[in-house]
Order: structure tokens, then C-alpha cells, then sequence
């Protein structure tokens, strides 16, 4: 060493320091703004005094800066101000989200930075270790196993010790053992790694023995996702191991090898152990279960959406809502209070971090303490991509900490220790003179029996000529390879070029994902009838009511002492499948979500002043909607319903205007928490619409109309109606067996018989059995302004002659591709009987009549809409004919009315444990109809043949009498 050589190391280790100090003012502006701006969304003061955590938290990592001067004078200058800039962020939004747990936070924060420099002072050279690696090893693996003998489940993983009431994760602290002994391992091992391949053709692989790091690895692995439930760590353990196993080698085949053991571990885990399905469908479709299993990731994207491109301010957001969001989804209440900017600011963060730290690999002294870095450095970085990615539904969520962010004392004393080993990677790294021994059979030897040179990444295709002069080197080596002396480092150089590429492109992915989810997908995920934070935020505005078409006032918004809204449904469950509910927690249903922008009055434009409102952003009142249901009707159907598990629905036959929709068991809303919690939620499900039931012989009048309308049959056209015929190689059967004779198809009708229609369906064919089916309105969803499951029919190409028979009589059966069919809603029933009743004409139902505004206006009513003419006009009125000797004298009597001819149809379908359930397809008056109606009880374990036609001969009665009376006004 030359004494001229100090002085420009030491003045380069001064510029590296002021460098840093520059850095860490710099970045400090952003962390006190930050803040400050908290501090004023709490109504206080800003003041020296109110700024105090985040200026001492400044003053604490200015005493950092100055130990590092002392201590590792040439350590990377970036790395300490990115820290304390992500410190800083993450500690202003764990004040602002979770103050309790705030104050313990910053007490582990200024514990890890005094750790980190105790790191600095313990540890002074990283190859003084390498004599330790298996000691490390050893701590790490028992670290990383020690939750599965002793360990406490929290969250789903078992990843907590508690000793005392002080807890603690212990793999977090064993990751930073096992990437050290790795990383020693590695280095004393890279070339016999790399040169121990075997071709098998134009490839080569690694020999089976090399690989057993591989293996041990990857069923370490394995053992986290079954027995700790911890995917996280799985993945970050395996993952930079295999990282730092490249980097080492520069095989690509132990890559290849590595991913395709991660598949088949993947795959294997997720049909073997139901929490890996779990959380793979979750990820999948967290929608499908947005009360229940993922609720945190739908919570965490209804923030996100709500952030936008700047955010909605510091203590504005809603993301309190997210379970533990201080821990696990921190990273959502920043994008939705910093917004797509801030957001990705911190993302970029993570990646200057990530590039420094592979940047001081490659100016470190020795293979052991570049390889350190990589996996250290890995270790930060692939674990803020997977919580990133988890909590923005890019990947499955895996449950690990977001470094320097998250609440989380061990996860924070874990991520400033790695912080210390980097810099003191960084520290033996260029501008400390080092000088390298060649071995005598060195090509390189002819340069001199002692050189050096400078350790930085050198371009590709450099000369080792070209890179030895300078003042650093180094290598020890036996074998003659690519991996040895100046050449290796060459090689590592391009590695970690390659390396720096990857991570790149995966923190790009994550904030063009980022992107979509706060402005391409924003809107429709805020508009979602399910989001509560667009139902949160509506709480200041007058929603609108909620009225019958006889002025009843099913739901409506009473202000509150602080200015909010309160919804009340002062007639208890009436309608309240249909009406829904809006809760802060569970979102919206029913006409509560599919009018939810009249109800809040958002974008109006009926009138001068709501158009001048909307454009301006001002809110006003909602509008009030008054719907097609009739009060008396509604509650007639209810009271029918007590008792029963079912659905009736009324319709106007010539308009499709739903008068009544009702299903028991019905609910309140103030049972929602105590329902949803408990599981079940059977009380929620609206049965009249989103139910597929087989319709038995309600779905003959499909058949009879597919029959008589095609000229196929008539209806006094005689049949042979035993107990049971063939057909198709196979027996269909009347119910009980019974034997009707030889009737004519019209009374055939009024007894039900299956063999008749059976005979029938098959004269018809599957083809045209389906495609009248579905000019009902089968295969469609039904309702201009309500949701109805989609009734379904098979693809007639599949379906057999004894199905096709069976079909006929409202049977679904048969095994294929296409559904069993039919299937139907008794909205789809109600639709039949309608078209029946209209002539033949098929009107798409409805249940929102008109909207008022806040002013009392009528601003818009719903036009009545015809599906299409599904019969003609005489094929309905012999059914109407038909239909009338159900109830006059065939299996409907139930449903007769006193001085009123009502026509119908019976049903009673098989299902599951021997039970069955009856149906009920009808319409009256029957020379005039004005009230259509379908039916259908559940069996549930007693016999409810007819119970049907019972019921709805009480409905319509009642009904006829509230429109005689003239109270449907």
C-alpha cells in the first residue's frame, strides 16, 4: 500500500459520508411533511412539540450517521436515508391508524437502530464469521422449526413464541442466520457447484448430489406451509436461496430445477392441505366471499380504489376498516391516503434499497460478504414484493410484514440488523486495500504473484487484463474455472446486472398492478353495491326512501345528532328481500344497492339545479323511489309464507310489475351481525329469485305450450296414461304410481299425468322443448332493475329421449356437460304463468315503478318491456282453457276462490332425503286477469303436497280483494 493511496480513500470514505448526511436532511423534508399533515387532520397545532416523534426519530438516525463515520467509514451512503425514510413513513401511519400500539412501535424502532449500530460495533469483519457457518446454520434451522414444537396460531400461521406475555416470531431472525450460513456455504462451494453438471443433450444439469441443498431447502420449506401455515416464509426462504444459489453459479439449470420443485410443492399443497386452497381462492375470487374468508383483501381494495391518483389525505382514508391494517396491510392505508403517487413512491424506495444492496455485493471484499449482501438484501426486498403483491391482489396474500413499515417489534429489530450487515458488507468493500494470492496455475499469474485490483462490476466482455489494476482484489481458489479469480468477479458483476433487471421488472409489475386497481378498476370496485366504504362515506348525504306504489314508506334516512344519516325501515321485514339493507360492514342488497346512485342523489341531472349540482360535486339529497310492490299484496303473501320455508310472487300479467316478492325465512337488519356471523345466512337468501328449484309439473305448461303451438298435439287428443311406460330404454312413472286411464291431453293436464307427458315431450323433441323453454325467458337473467339467478335448461344436443321425457314433466335428469335441466327461480315461474295470462306475450318483470325527487317530482318511470311473443294468442288461450280444469276440478283445487275462476297449475317436485316441495303456477280472474302468481313451499321433513295451491288461492283472494277496494292507486 502506498502512502498517496490514504488520502484518496479517505477522502472518498468523507464524500461517501457527507453524501449520506445530505441524503438523510433530504429525506427528512418528506418524512416531517408527512407528519405535520397528520397532526393537522387531528385538529392540533403544528409545533416543535407535536413534530416531536418524527424529529427525534431524525435525531436518532443523525446518531447513526455519526457512528457509521466511525465505524464503517465506506459503507453504501443510500442505504441509511432509504431506512429512515420508510421508518419515517411507516411510523406516522401506525400512529395515525393504531395509536396504542404506536407507542410500543417507536420504542422497538429507536431499540433496532441502536442495534443496528451494535451490529457495526460487534460484528468488524463478516468473513470473521464463516468459521461460525454451521453454528449459524444450525441456530437458523431451529429458529425457523422451533414455532411448530411450541408455537401459537395468530392469523391463521403459527409463527408466535410467547414467553411470559412477551412474544416474539422467531423466523424472522432465523432468515438472517440461514442466508448467512448460506452465503459462507456458497462461497467456499461456487465452483465445484458450477462445474459439477452433467449433460443430458443439449442441456446440463446438476448432479444429483449437488443438489441436495436444493432439496433441503425446498422441504424446509414444505414443513412451513403444513405445519406453521406460513406460505410467506416459505416462499421468501426458498426463493432467496435460490437467488443466491445463481448468483454464486451462474446456472440457470439450478433455477429451472428450483422453480419446477416450487411447482410441484405448490400444486401439492394446495390439494393436499385445505388452508393452501383457502388462501389461493381467496386470491382467485375474494369477492365470492367478501363477508367471510376475504373480507381483508376486498377491504383492502375498496381503500385502494378510494385512493386514486393523489390520495384522499393523511387521516381521510377509511382503512381502519381493514383487520390488523397496521400490520399485515399497511401498505393499503398508504395508497389510499398518499394515493397512486405515494404509493408508488414507497415502491420505488424499495427498490433504491435493492439496488444499493446489490451494489454493495458487488463492491464487497470477499465472496462471503457479497453473497451476504445478495441474500440480505433479497431478504428486504422479495419480502415487501410479496405483501405488496398479496395486498393488492397480485399475488395470494402470504401474511408477512412490510420491512421498516409494519407494526411488528421483531419483524423491526430483524430488518435494522440486516441494515448493519449490509453496511458492513459495503464497508470492506472499495477503497479498502486488499491484495489477492494466485495460485501458481493461474493464467492470470503472468500479471505478478500478488495483484489487485478494484472491486466494482465490470462490463461485459472485459478482459481480465483490463480489470486488474487498482487497488482491490481478491479470490482463493483451487479450481481453474469461469467462477475463479478476477473472472468470477466478472461473472458475479453481470449476475447481479441480471439480478437488479429482475427485481426491476417485478417492482414494475407491482405498481402497473397498482395502477389498474387505484385508477383503471377504481370506479367500478367504489361503485360496487357490496362496498362499504362508498356506504361510509354516503353516511353525511339524505339518502333517499324507499315507498310502495300505495305511498308506504319501506325505508328511509333520520339525521342524527352529529349530522349523519341513520337508515330505518320503520315497517320491520316487510319486502325485505326486495328492499335489502346498507350496512357499513356488509355493503348493500336489494333495491338498497341497484338504486344506490338515485338513493344518494350522485349525478342528477332530471333537474337544472341537480345538474349544476353534480357538475359542481355538491352533495344533495338522494332521490326517494317508489316501487312497484303494493303494501297489502306484499304483506298478504308474507303472512301466507308463516310458518313455511318458500316464495310467492305476484306480478301484473299485462306489465310484468311485481305487486309482491316474498320469502321466508325473511330477516331484520339488526340481526345482520348475529346471521353472517353465524354461517349459515339462510335467512338472507331471497328464495323468490336467486333459488334453482326443479319445477315438477309446473314446467307442463311449457311443455303443453311447445306442443299445441308447433301443431304437435291438441288438446283433445287422447293418451295412454298407465302408471308407468318406457321410454328411451328406460321407465318414467306417474306419481304414485297411479293410473289415469286413457284421459284426453287437456285433462291430462288437470291430473298431472307424467306418462302423458312424457309421451308428449318426446313427440316435441329436446330442440324444441328448449328453444320454447327459453322464449319463457329460460336461459336469460330476468328483471329490469333486479337481479334473478338465470333458470337453466340443458344443451338439447345432450340430452337423451328418456330426459327429454322427463324434462317434459319438470324432471331434471341426466349426467353431461350442459345442466341438468329444468331448473327455475319462482321469479321464472311467475314469468310463465304471465305470458299465459298476456296473450302470449312475455314481460320482462320489474320492481322500481317510479323515482321522485328530493322536490317530490316524478323524474322518471319504468317503461313496461316485452321479452317477445313466446306463443300466439290462441296456443295461450287454450292453455288458459287447460289451465282452468286444474283448479276447477284437477289437482288445484286448493287455490279456488269463492264467485272468481281462477286457472293454474300444480307441481310437486322429488329432492333430497325423500323430501319434496310443492309449486304453484296461476292467474285470476280468469276471463280478465289482473293478478299472476307463483308459489312454492319446501318440504323440509313434512309433507306439503298441495300446500302450494293453498297458499296461493289465500294470496289471491286477498289480492282481489285490495284491488277491488281501489287501495292499488
Amino acid at each position: 500500500m502506498t502512502s498517496s493511496f490514504l488520502p484518496a480513500a479517505g477522502r472518498q470514505q468523507h464524500s461517501r459520508r457527507n453524501t449520506e448526511l445530505f441524503l438523510l436532511c433530504l429525506a427528512a423534508v418528506p418524512v416531517l411533511l408527512l407528519y405535520a399533515l397528520y397532526v393537522l387532520n387531528a385538529n392540533a397545532e403544528v409545533t416543535p412539540s407535536t413534530l416531536g416523534l418524527p424529529l427525534a426519530l431524525f435525531a436518532a438516525f443523525a446518531v447513526a450517521h455519526v457512528a457509521i463515520r466511525w465505524l464503517a467509514p465506506a459503507a453504501d451512503p443510500a442505504i441509511l436515508p432509504i431506512v429512515f425514510t420508510l421508518s419515517g413513513i411507516g411510523i406516522t401511519f401506525l400512529t395515525r391508524l393504531a395509536p396504542t400500539l404506536a407507542v410500543s412501535q417507536v420504542v422497538w424502532l429507536f431499540l433496532s437502530v441502536a442495534v443496528m449500530v451494535a451490529v457495526l460495533f460487534v460484528v468488524k469483519n463478516l468473513d470473521g464469521l464463516t468459521q461460525y457457518k454451521y453454528t449459524l446454520g444450525f441456530i437458523g434451522i431451529v429458529l425457523l422449526l422451533l414455532p411448530m414444537l411450541i408455537g401459537t396460531e395468530k392469523g391463521g400461521s403459527k409463527l408466535w413464541i410467547y414467553i411470559g406475555g412477551f412474544g416474539f416470531q422467531p423466523g424472522e431472525f432465523a432468515k438472517i442466520f440461514i442466508v448467512l450460513f448460506l452465503a459462507f456455504y456458497l462461497a467456499g462451494n461456487r465452483e465445484a457447484l458450477s462445474v459439477s453438471m452433467r449433460s443430458f443433450g443439449p442441456f446440463k444439469l446438476p448432479r444429483l448430489r449437488m443438489l441436495m441443498p436444493v432439496f433441503v431447502m425446498w422441504g424446509i420449506s414444505l414443513l412451513l406451509v403444513v405445519f406453521e401455515k406460513d406460505l410467506g416464509s416459505a416462499l421468501l426462504f426458498f426463493v432467496f436461496f435460490v437467488i443466491m444459489l445463481y448468483v454464486s453459479t451462474g446456472r440457470v439449470s439450478y433455477v429451472i430445477v428450483s422453480l419446477l420443485l416450487l411447482a410441484i410443492g405448490g400444486v401439492a399443497c394446495y390439494y393436499l392441505f385445505s388452508h393452501v386452497q383457502t388462501r389461493v381462492n381467496i386470491w382467485l375470487d375474494p369477492w365470492k366471499d367478501a363477508s367471510g374468508g376475504g373480507y381483508q383483501i376486498v377491504q383492502s381494495l375498496y381503500s385502494l380504489a378510494d385512493g386514486g391518483l393523489v390520495g384522499t389525505g393523511i387521516g381521510k382514508g377509511l382503512a381502519t376498516i381493514i383487520p390488523v391494517v397496521e400490520s399485515d396491510f399497511i401498505f393499503s392505508a398508504i395508497g389510499e391516503e398518499m394515493g397512486l403517487l405515494g404509493a408508488s413512491g414507497v415502491l420505488i424506495l424499495f427498490l433504491l434499497l435493492c439496488v444499493r444492496g446489490f451494489a454493495t455485493a458487488a463492491r464487497a471484499k470477499s465472496d462471503s460478504s457479497a453473497f451476504a449482501a445478495v441474500g440480505l438484501t433479497c431478504a428486504l426486498c422479495f419480502q415487501a414484493f410479496l405483501i405488496v403483491g398479496g395486498v393488492t391482489k397480485f399475488l395470494p396474500l402470504t401474511g408477512v410484514t412490510l420491512p421498516f413499515m409494519s407494526q411488528g417489534g421483531t419483524s423491526l429489530l430483524a430488518s435494522f440488523v440486516i441494515v448493519g450487515l449490509l453496511l458492513r458488507a459495503g464497508d470492506e468493500g472499495t477503497g479498502q486495500e486488499t491484495e489477492m494470492a494466485s495460485n501458481p496455475g493461474n493464467p492470470e499469474d503472468r500479471l505478478g504473484s500478488k495483484i489487485a485490483f478494484p472491486g466494482r462490476l465490470a462490463a461485459a466482455g472485459t478482459h481480465a487484463a483490463d480489470v486488474v489494476r487498482g487497488s482491490h482484489a481478491r479470490g482463493h481458489f483451487g479450481l481453474q474455472t469461469p467462477e475463479s479469480g478476477v473472472l468470477g468477479r466478472v461473472a458475479l458483476g453481470k449476475r447481479l446486472t441480471n439480478l437488479v433487471t429482475v427485481f426491476a421488472v417485478l417492482f414494475a409489475a407491482l405498481i402497473a398492478n397498482l395502477t389498474y386497481v387505484q385508477q383503471i378498476d377504481a370506479s367500478r370496485v367504489q361503485n360496487l353495491p357490496t362496498n362499504n366504504h362508498t356506504i361510509a362515506k354516503s353516511a353525511y348525504v339524505e339518502r333517499g326512501a324507499i315507498i310502495t306504489s300505495d305511498g308506504v314508506t319501506l325505508a328511509e334516512s333520520v339525521e342524527q345528532a352529529d349530522g349523519t344519516y341513520l337508515r330505518s325501515y320503520p315497517q320491520g321485514t316487510l319486502a325485505r328481500h326486495t328492499v335489502g339493507y346498507i350496512s357499513t360492514q356488509y355493503g348493500t342488497t336489494g333495491v338498497e344497492a341497484s338504486m344506490n346512485e338515485t338513493l344518494t342523489g350522485h349525478a342528477d341531472y332530471s333537474t337544472w339545479k341537480g345538474a349544476l349540482y353534480s357538475m359542481a360535486g355538491v352533495e344533495q339529497s338522494g332521490s326517494t323511489v317508489a316501487l312497484t310492490i303494493n303494501s297489502k299484496i306484499q304483506e298478504a303473501a308474507e303472512n301466507a309464507l308463516d310458518g313455511y320455508t318458500g316464495a310467492i310472487v305476484v306480478l301484473d300479467p299485462k306489465t310484468g310489475a311485481v305487486l309482491a316478492k316474498a320469502s321466508n325465512p325473511t330477516y331484520s337488519v339488526d340481526d345482520l351481525d348475529s346471521i353472517i356471523s353465524s354461517g349459515t345466512g339462510g335467512q338472507l337468501l331471497d328464495r323468490s329469485t336467486q333459488a334453482l328449484y326443479s319445477p315438477g309439473s309446473t314446467f307442463k305448461a311449457i311443455t303443453l305450450a311447445a306442443a299445441l303451438d308447433t301443431g304437435t298435439a291438441n288438446l283433445t287428443d287422447v293418451y295412454d296414461a298407465s302408471p308407468a311406460i318406457q321410454i328411451g330404454g328406460a321407465e318414467i312413472s306417474n306419481y304414485g304410481y297411479y293410473d289415469y286411464g286413457a284421459p284426453t291431453l287437456k285433462e291430462a293436464l288437470a291430473l298431472s299425468s307424467n306418462t302423458v307427458f312424457a309421451q308428449v315431450g318426446s313427440e316435441v323433441g329436446a330442440s324444441t322443448l328448449v328453444r320454447y323453454a327459453d322464449a319463457f325467458g329460460y336461459g336469460q337473467a330476468l328483471g329490469q332493475d333486479f337481479s334473478c339467478v338465470t333458470s337453466l335448461m340443458p344443451d338439447p344436443a345432450e340430452m337423451t329421449e328418456w330426459e327429454t321425457a322427463w324434462a317434459a314433466c319438470g324432471q331434471p335428469v341426466g349426467q353431461h356437460a350442459s345442466p341438468a335441466g329444468p331448473q327455475t327461480t319462482i321469479m321464472q315461474n311467475a314469468v310463465v304463468a304471465q305470458t299465459i295470462a298476456n296473450g302470449g306475450v312475455t314481460m320482462n318483470p320489474y320492481v322500481v315503478d317510479h323515482i321522485l325527487s328530493p322536490e317530490g317530482t316524478t323524474t322518471s318511470t319504468t317503461t313496461a318491456r316485452s321479452l317477445g311473443q313466446a306463443i300466439s294468442a290462441d296456443t295461450a288461450s287454450q292453455l288458459k282453457e287447460a289451465m282452468l280444469g286444474v283448479v276447477d276440478h284437477g289437482t288445484g283445487q286448493r287455490a279456488q276462490i269463492t264467485g272468481t275462476q281462477v286457472a293454474g297449475k300444480t307441481g310437486t317436485a322429488q329432492v333430497e332425503n325423500g323430501n319434496i316441495n310443492s309449486f304453484f303456477i296461476g292467474f285470476a280472474p280468469y276471463d280478465n286477469p289482473t293478478l299472476v302468481i307463483s308459489v312454492c313451499v319446501e318440504g323440509q321433513g313434512e309433507d306439503v303436497e298441495g300446500f302450494a295451491a293453498s297458499l296461493a288461492g289465500q294470496v289471491l283472494a286477498s289480492s282481489l280483494n285490495v284491488q277491488s277496494s281501489g287501495s292499488d292507486t
